[in-house]
């Protein structure tokens, strides 16, 4: 058996053409396909708009600036986490709070409203995350960002095409709850674009601070422009129209584009999103019924058909008191899983800087030291499959129950 990672891309014909294509066009960057991309990942998930950058790193620190984040100010978010969800506030000079999560690694809302109850209004902003690709708990944190002024800025990373039915509909990203909301195409995620990021937002304003953040702080709107037309051209006088080639820059931004060819790619690959979501609900269908009972793992959301329909599966997490054990003998089986992730207040940055340690969040500190991602992508065979299952049984077969 080949290697098995805990992830990987799925590139195909159809991908291969679609970049092909844009080498061969007039274009390689700030060309036509950004344009045509952010269309229709905005159709795909529901918003207004939406804003194509360099990666899902950039997506975050454009939105917390375009959000207003300033010096001094604190932001709250969740220690299961990429680094850069709390990373992006630090680059603006704020602060991050950690606030405690559940179960399966979502932030909690009882744990945010005791970080408000303690920070008042010095909390500008919510960064919840949608681990593993399971919504966040919107609404009620809506509520309590409200209460505040706070913002809300979703990292969806692992969740496009992820949903909460029920009474408090939404979808992830789409702008009915959050202010913005980020995605990642990193290889990995379910739209590869090798790397890439994109913001969805309700918020028009915000959408035109972002277009300009991403350009150096630029803009070519002339209807934006403060310098007369004079300044532009000694030939003009204030009141006539600006030459073609003038642009000005009106704050500090940032080169964070996207590339016309990542956008082919990510174009490409959109157009099969919703068969790769369907695909990982399948996976995770299987591994529920495969591996329940085994050992004493605890399998994500398996007794619950709506949170694996609205799930998008991005990561399959078990938890077990062996996880260093199974690790390691899947390793040796070649089955590559992965931990998700490290508490984020626990990295030596965020100790060292803010006096974090453990204790700080619990609950999230036992659920990293339990978590396992075993193999969750669209081209996992069944033959694939069977044998990740089969080798996860064989362990704890051979394993104690009170080792």
């Amino acid at each position: 058996m080949n290697p098995i990672p805990y992830g990987r891309q799925d590139i195909r014909p159809d991908d291969l053409q679609a970049v092909l294509a844009s080498l061969q066009s007039d274009y390689l960057t700030q060309g036509p396909k950004i344009a045509e991309f952010e269309t229709a990942f905005a159709q795909y998930i529901g918003a207004p708009y939406a804003v194509a950058v360099a990666n899902g790193t950039a997506a975050l620190h454009l939105s917390v600036l375009a959000l207003g984040l300033n010096p001094g100010d604190y932001v709250v978010t969740s220690p299961l986490t990429f680094a850069a969800s709390g990373n992006c506030a630090l680059y603006a000079g704020a602060h991050v709070l950690f606030a405690e999560t559940d179960a399966y690694g979502s932030i909690r809302p009882d744990a945010v409203q005791a970080l408000f109850d303690q920070y008042g209004s010095k909390i500008k902003g919510i960064i919840p995350v949608d681990f593993a690709g399971r919504p966040a708990d919107l609404p009620a944190l809506k509520k309590i960002a409200n209460a505040y002024g706070a913002w809300m800025l979703e990292d969806a990373c692992h969740a496009p095409g992820a949903q909460r039915s029920g009474d408090s509909k939404f979808r992830c990203g789409d702008g009915s709850l959050a202010d913005a909301a980020i995605f990642s195409f990193h290889p990995v995620k379910h739209i590869a674009c090798g790397e890439g990021g994109m913001i969805t937002t309700s918020n028009p304003e915000v959408h035109q601070r972002l277009l300009v953040l991403r350009t150096h702080g630029i803009t070519r709107d002339q209807h934006r422009f403060t310098n007369p037309a004079s300044l532009a051209d000694s030939s003009l006088s204030d009141s006539d129209p600006y030459p073609l080639w003038y642009m000005e820059m009106q704050e500090l931004g940032y080169n964070y584009r996207l590339t016309d060819m990542q956008a082919a790619l990510g174009l490409s690959q959109l157009n099969r999103a919703e068969e790769n979501l369907i695909r990982r609900k399948e996976i995770a269908r299987f591994y529920h019924a495969a591996l329940s009972g085994v050992g004493d793992l605890q399998l994500p959301h398996a007794d619950s058909p709506s949170e694996t329909e609205d799930h998008a599966w991005h990561l399959y997490v078990v938890r077990t008191q062996k996880r260093k054990a199974l690790y390691d003998y899947l390793r040796e089986h070649h089955i590559f899983a992965q931990v998700h992730y490290f508490p984020l207040h626990l990295m030596p940055h965020y100790r060292t800087s803010f006096g974090y340690g453990p204790g700080l969040c619990p609950q999230a500190e036992r659920f990293y030291s339990e978590c396992l991602s075993i193999p969750m992508y669209p081209s996992l065979s069944q033959e694939q499959l069977s044998y990740v299952v089969d080798a996860i049984r064989a362990f704890f077969d051979q394993t104690p129950t009170n080792s």
